[in-house]
């Protein structure tokens, strides 16, 4: 069982792993020698580790090198306090060590701190006290019987009522008398004196002992020297200074002489002395503290005793006597409450309103009369302050709406105490005025004017708002309802366009702009706000080309020689802006010859210019009508219309002149017909069948071609002139009617190098490989080139 008890121990005091570093420990200053500090597991399986302490800071030999041990698989390791150990926490309360943990080539250092704990029931005996040589005190046989030769003093027992006694004997002759010791360490001479005892070296066992369990011992040696032959004496005894209170703490109050031989001086009386010091060498008294009257007045009159004595024979001494008085002195200027004035009232307080009421008083005079002033700094003059007695008012109206009115002031009160010297008492000052958003903003409104083929984000202009609270800028734009077409920079209330602008779908927009002031109070969510209405006209733009209805005309017209006659009208408009009428018009190409002209809008066919001879056959004419807007706006746009007319020239037989006309409908879309050109590369054999296939199809339509040639030679003989005229009868007839005119192919082509469908363009395109326009038929695939 007794084995086992350290196992168990060990066992409730191992800690984690090694990974835990750094460990931090405390200890007691009452543990001695053996005491073990802690205990460390360690697991290394493959290799015997090692635990070494590497250095200790600071440097003592207190602690013991780290012990191994190995129990049930682990490694456990061991620190403990070595047989020189004497811990103070006085002297070092912390201890760092570094120690080494290596376990194969895994090496890996860590802290240990040890902190030093103060134990109230220990006591140790230090110094050269606790000594095996002990403590030497040297006195002189002159020494007064019974005075006080040592002080012992240990750390610590002046809070444990220590009891201090001689153990050693003091058996006649060899001791005068016995030596005493109290409990506050006072070593006393013999009653007897050590007179004649010179040479003499007294051994004292002292025992100190705190409680019945804490003790120590120590060792002191008396050795007593013969008197000096020479005389020591002060220069002047008895003196009495007066000095003022208002020294500062290191003044010179005055200095003492004794002659003799590398004297020291030292004061005896009051110990401790709280108000003055001497210098050990050259006597100079000197205040230690302030000398304060008003809270200590104890420090007005001071006794003091003064020793001198030579330094390499101490007990060569003389003492003297003085008096020193403090005069009190006006040395304190007047205290206030408060002793800082920092506040801040808004710029609307009336006049007359109390910032602060100031109470003074003199220290070196309590309930004296005080004098108070008012001075200013910035700005200049009591405009805004004023001081009535020891209340500080608004003298005058607060106004932070001027630039550099607002703001704070700052000034300061003088109290004077009236006392010899003058002290005197400044209290700062500092008043800021802050804001008060009182107005609301404003804006003017304004018209502004844009093209409706104006880009986006184009600066239409500014709103201008205006504040009279200071600062007057600090406004901000936002657009309330209205259209999303146009925005409003929230800070410098610049309009930009957003949108699209059509003159045809609105030409006027009205937008409302609230302007809300910002930072004009100190309440951040102060805030005022104010409108005004901006119109904004758009401006317009021709941006829509005339489309003519409709936008290609076919015509056959007959006409006689040397009269004119109207052949159509051009009747062109703008749909998306019905209010322009005002066109132009023109024959850009097809009137070859000037067999065309324009009145207006009317297509008029004039044959005055015609010279012999009349021309028998019909004749086609492609004209490209240009028509273009002639109103103010700009740019003019134009489009061009197509008329194709087929002139037929007058015969004698004509009954009645009629024109034939044929117009596309204007919902026809043109058809742009791109031509793509395919190539195909076929297989050898292919070709070879194919060439033979078309030999032999070519053959059979050559023969079948020369029978039918062969029998309507037999059938139809050469016309007659009654024939010709039946014919041109019955060419006539068919003009009655396009659907007539349409039944009869046969016999139109007799006179018109082509019939009215052949010529029949319903769309108009551009060739993509020359840039080339031409009309084309939807239905035949027919193509005319412009």
């Amino acid at each position: 069982m007794v084995l086992l008890r350290p196992v168990a121990l060990l066992l409730a005091l191992v800690v984690s792993e090694l990974h835990c570093l750094p460990w931090f420990i405390n200890v007691s200053e009452s543990q001695g020698p053996g005491t073990i500090l802690k205990f460390f597991s360690l697991n290394c399986s493959s290799h015997t580790p090692t635990l070494k302490l590497l250095r200790v800071q600071p440097p003592t030999t207190f602690f013991n090198p780290p012990s191994l041990t190995r129990w049930q698989g682990i490694y456990v390791g061991k620190l403990t306090l070595s047989s020189s150990a004497r811990l103070d926490a006085l002297a070092v309360n912390h201890y760092e060590l570094q120690l080494q943990y290596t376990c194969g080539n895994y090496v890996m250092n860590g802290p240990l701190s040890v902190d030093v704990q103060r134990d109230p029931g220990h006591i140790q005996c230090v110094g050269r006290f606790a000594s095996p040589a002990g403590e030497i005190i040297l006195v002189p046989e002159t020494v007064t019987p019974g005075a006080r030769l040592y002080t012992l003093l240990l750390p610590g027992l002046e809070l444990q009522g220590a009891q201090m006694s001689i153990t050693s004997a003091q058996d006649p002759p060899y001791f005068p008398g016995p030596f005493s010791i109290n409990g506050q360490g006072w070593l006393r001479a013999p009653p007897q004196g050590l007179k004649g005892q010179t040479q003499k070296a007294f051994q004292l066992q002292i025992l100190v002992r705190a409680g019945p369990s804490q003790s120590c011992r120590g060792m002191l040696i008396v050795k007593v020297l013969p008197a000096s032959s020479s005389q020591i004496a002060f220069l002047e005894q008895e003196q009495n200074i007066t000095i003022p209170e208002d020294l500062v703490p290191g003044s010179k109050v005055v200095q003492v002489q004794a002659r003799g031989s590398d004297v020291r001086y030292e004061i005896l009386s009051p110990v401790p002395c709280p108000l003055f010091s001497i210098g050990r060498a050259d006597g100079v008294i000197r205040t230690v503290a302030p000398l304060e009257l008003a809270p200590a007045a104890g420090a007005a009159v001071t006794a003091l005793q003064v020793k001198a004595f030579e330094r390499l024979r101490p007990w060569a001494s003389v003492e003297l006597h003085l008096t020193v008085k403090v005069r009190p002195v006006n040395r304190w200027p007047p205290r206030c409450l408060p002793a800082l004035l920092v506040t801040q009232i808004p710029e609307t307080k009336p006049v007359g309103t109390v910032l602060s009421t100031f109470t003074c008083a003199d220290p070196d005079s309590p309930g004296s009369t005080l004098d108070y002033q008012l001075r200013f700094h910035s700005p200049p003059g009591p405009a805004s302050l004023c001081l009535n007695g020891r209340v500080l008012e608004v003298n005058a109206t607060l106004d932070c709406d001027t630039p550099g009115a607002c703001f704070q002031h700052t000034a300061s009160i003088l109290v004077l105490d009236g006392g010899q010297p003058l002290m005197t008492t400044e209290v700062p000052v500092l008043v800021m005025v802050t804001p008060v958003n009182e107005f609301s903003p404003a804006c003017v409104p304004r018209t502004f004017r844009v093209r409706e083929d104006a880009w986006l984000d184009t600066l239409l202009g500014s709103v201008v708002g205006t504040d009279t609270d200071y600062p007057q800028d600090s406004i901000e734009y936002y657009t309330f309802g209205g259209s999303a077409t146009f925005a409003v920079d929230r800070l410098s209330g610049e309009v930009h366009l957003l949108g699209t602008l059509d003159y045809e779908q609105q030409r006027l927009y009205r937008l409302t702009v609230l302007v809300t002031d910002h930072s004009q109070d100190q309440d951040p969510t102060s805030h005022r706000s104010g409108s005004c209405t901006i119109t904004i006209e758009v401006e317009d733009v021709n941006d829509h080309a005339p489309e003519c209805e409709p936008p290609f005309q076919e015509l056959t017209i007959h006409t006689s020689l040397g009269r004119s006659m109207e052949v159509t009208k051009v009747s062109c408009r703008v749909p998306q802006e019905p209010q322009r009428l005002a066109f132009s018009y023109s024959i850009m190409g097809g009137n070859s010859q000037s067999r065309f002209s324009l009145q207006g809008a009317i297509l008029v066919h004039n044959d005055l210019m015609l010279g012999p001879p009349w021309p028998e056959q019909p004749h086609t004419y492609e004209l490209l009508i240009r028509v273009a807007d002639a109103g103010p706006s700009i740019p003019h746009l134009s489009t061009t219309a197509t008329v194709v007319v087929h002139l037929v020239p007058w015969r004698d037989s004509t009954v009645a002149t009629r024109t034939h006309r044929t117009t596309v409908p204007s919902v026809m879309t043109p058809l742009l017909v791109t031509d793509t050109e395919a190539f195909w590369q076929p297989e050898p054999w292919f070709v070879v069948v194919l060439t033979v296939t078309s030999a032999l199809l070519l053959l059979a339509l050559g023969w079948l071609l020369s029978r039918l040639l062969r029998g309507l030679a037999q059938v139809l003989p050469a016309p007659s002139k009654p024939a010709q005229a039946l014919l041109l009868n019955s060419i006539q007839g068919t003009e009655e009617s396009i659907e007539g005119f349409m039944e009869s192919p046969r016999k139109e082509t007799l006179q018109a190098p082509s019939s009215v469908m052949s010529l029949h363009f319903d769309g108009r395109a551009q060739d993509s490989r020359t840039g080339r326009d031409y009309l084309f038929n939807t239905r035949t695939g027919a193509r005319r080139w412009l």
